[in-house]
């Protein structure tokens, strides 16, 4: 006799949908990602992910917002206790280790900055920057230059990380990745 696995509710629905999303989105952008692979990928019917988003840009937009409260939480996660350069440092590392490390949560970040041609994603994704921005600026008491260095350095780490410079053998490619340009 087979043995079905249990019912999820919709939240846990959701949620694995989201999960699924992420690396399908990364991968394939907006719009070049089939609901059909999401689908797939989280155990669930396509008809049933439309039940749980209405559209695809719609499940883009939660998990765009998914991505960014990631990043908030791991950051709030090194900073707890810290002040100053010690909580930037701390989020800084927080950031390599956790999503420069992970390349779809990387890949999907730049998916969401490439399509803010779309109002809608540029709305979720100012927003969820926004809100790291003013995290960054309250966890560390980091003055607006300070802040501003650190989401520079940031999204050079971004862009170094996508290209995978870390395994490109030139001369600007180390310099971009010398241990100056690395969280203390």
């Amino acid at each position: 006799m087979a043995t079905s696995a249990p019912r999820r509710s919709a939240e846990q629905s959701r949620a694995a949908v989201l999960a699924a999303a992420v690396p399908e989105f990364a991968v394939g952008g907006l719009a070049g990602t089939s609901t059909e692979s999401i689908a797939r990928r989280a155990g669930i019917s396509q008809p049933y992910l439309f039940r749980l988003f209405a559209t695809k840009k719609d499940l883009f937009l939660a998990s765009t917002a998914r991505v960014f409260g990631l990043i908030a939480a791991a950051f709030e996660q090194a900073a707890e206790g810290k002040t100053g350069q010690e909580a930037l440092d701390a989020m800084s590392w927080a950031y390599h280790d956790q999503f420069l490390n992970d390349r779809m949560l990387l890949m999907h970040q730049l998916q969401a900055y490439s399509n803010c041609d779309d109002l809608d994603v540029q709305r979720v994704t100012r927003e969820g920057f926004g809100r790291l921005w003013e995290l960054v600026e309250r966890l560390s008491g980091a003055t607006t230059e300070q802040t501003q260095s650190f989401f520079a350095m940031g999204m050079l780490l971004n862009v170094a990380a996508a290209m995978n410079l870390g395994n490109y053998d030139v001369a600007w490619a180390a310099e971009c990745l010398s241990p100056q340009q690395l969280p203390d």
